[in-house]
């Protein structure tokens, strides 16, 4: 039996954390919306009809001006909500496609090798349904590859008018037509730097770009710009990938919203550190040997004097227990604290990281207690279903003057029971 040719979909949110704000906030529909870095500092998202104003990564405080002028509403970073209308996305995709790789917060690709009946309106049927239960507008990309995948999906929604967010071009014609009318920069993989050096060997467009000699490109540049010509030209070099192995490191780190000195505050910060830390540890099921805990000032004002240091930590026993770990790590900052300085960042870094029964016991080593693991399970189940936070240690403060500025933050209406959206 022959095997069938591979078919891919790339789904892809519109605008996606703008999307995500007005969800809730439908008065902005027609509103232009950017969305800030941590510590409001500069712009990481932008709706569609903000673009022609703002340029990614200009600073807050240069433009707030004219964002006003514009009529653009500005919101701090709201992870939290970003994270969960992400995952709803994402489940509303998989019961429609046999497998799906989640490629970026806001895009997966799914397997649609084999799939009965008409892909064009399978793509209708998941961009409606998304729509519908989430709210998020995304395209839909149909390919024989990856690389052509993406490029689908970027012509869906530069031409949304005309494709209705769905583009299909596993015909060969429809294929020759988006690679002659995108440019080689829009291929994914292709740089700025690569673009000029591209263009240097007349490879505009993603057409020159899928005509070149591939053994050439792999001897100019690398295999992997060999294989995306070879993707362009309808060659499945790439494969929908397995999960992600279990981090062998995870690490939290913030800049605080204001400098401090004193070490009460710092020790309040490290302790919320790892909170988080240990959230995404026992989330892929791994215990932790040793951590790590840095501190530092601020780096580039030449008013400020500057100071670096850390610890490095070893722990009684490969852990998940939250109280073990936050105690060591709190312990550490009594080491590397220097008084007289200005602290803008703190670290929390876990290393040597292990599944449970990797790691071997001799007769006389301490394990953890069985008690902990049962108290980590009602920690993040709770967590889980009433929002981050709710449950946490007596070192973890509520509301923290040393915490993020985020004075245009939205509210997190999936995720905090006291944030529920209200209609009245």
């Amino acid at each position: 039996m022959t095997k069938p040719e591979p078919i891919f979909g790339l789904i892809d949110c519109n605008s996606f954390y703008a999307s995500c704000e007005r969800v809730f906030r439908p008065d902005l529909a027609k509103t232009p919306i950017v969305v800030l870095s941590n510590n409001d500092s500069c712009v990481i998202a932008r709706s569609y009809d903000a673009k022609p104003f703002v340029k990614m990564g200009a600073p807050y405080f240069q433009i707030k001006n004219d964002l006003r002028r514009h009529g653009i509403v500005a919101f701090s970073s709201n992870y939290a909500l970003y994270g969960d209308i992400s995952e709803r996305v994402m489940t509303v995709i998989e019961t429609f496609v046999p497998a799906t790789e989640i490629y970026s917060i806001d895009e997966c690709f799914a397997d649609l090798t084999g799939v009965p009946g008409d892909l064009d309106a399978l793509g209708r049927k998941i961009r409606a349904a998304v729509y519908r239960y989430t709210g998020i507008p995304v395209g839909v990309g149909i390919a024989k590859t990856k690389t052509l995948a993406k490029l689908a999906n970027h012509t869906a929604k530069r031409l949304q008018a005309q494709t209705g967010g769905v583009v299909n071009i596993c015909e060969t014609f429809q294929r020759d037509w988006v690679l002659r009318n995108t440019d080689v920069a829009e291929v994914w993989g292709v740089g700025r730097k690569m673009k000029l050096h591209l263009e240097g060997m007349k490879i505009r467009t993603a057409m020159d770009l899928a005509k070149a000699d591939p053994w050439m490109l792999r001897k100019k540049f690398s295999v992997v710009v060999e294989k995306t010509s070879r993707e362009l030209n309808g060659t499945a070099c790439l494969e929908l990938d397995e999960p992600d192995p279990p981090k062998q490191e995870i690490c939290c780190s913030r800049a605080f919203g204001k400098r401090l000195k004193e070490l009460a505050p710092i020790k309040e910060a490290v302790a919320t550190y790892m909170m988080r830390a240990s959230e995404k540890l026992r989330g892929q099921h791994s215990l932790c040997k040793k951590i790590r805990i840095s501190i530092r000032t601020g780096m580039f004002s030449p008013e400020e004097a500057k100071y670096a240091n850390g610890v490095l930590v070893d722990l009684p026993y490969p852990t998940d227990d939250l109280r073990l770990l936050t105690k060591m790590a709190v312990a550490a900052l009594d080491q590397i604290f220097r008084p007289g300085f200005s602290y803008s960042k703190a670290e929390v870094l876990l290393l040597a990281l292990c599944q449970r029964g990797e790691f071997t016991d001799d007769l006389f080593s301490t394990s953890q207690p069985e008690a902990a693991e049962k108290v980590m399970g009602v920690l993040d189940e709770i967590n889980g279903r009433w929002g981050r936070g709710t449950l946490r240690i007596a070192a973890v403060p509520i509301k923290p003057d040393w915490g993020m500025r985020r004075e245009m933050m939205s509210q997190s209406y999936t995720t905090r029971v006291d944030q529920l959206w209200r209609v009245t």
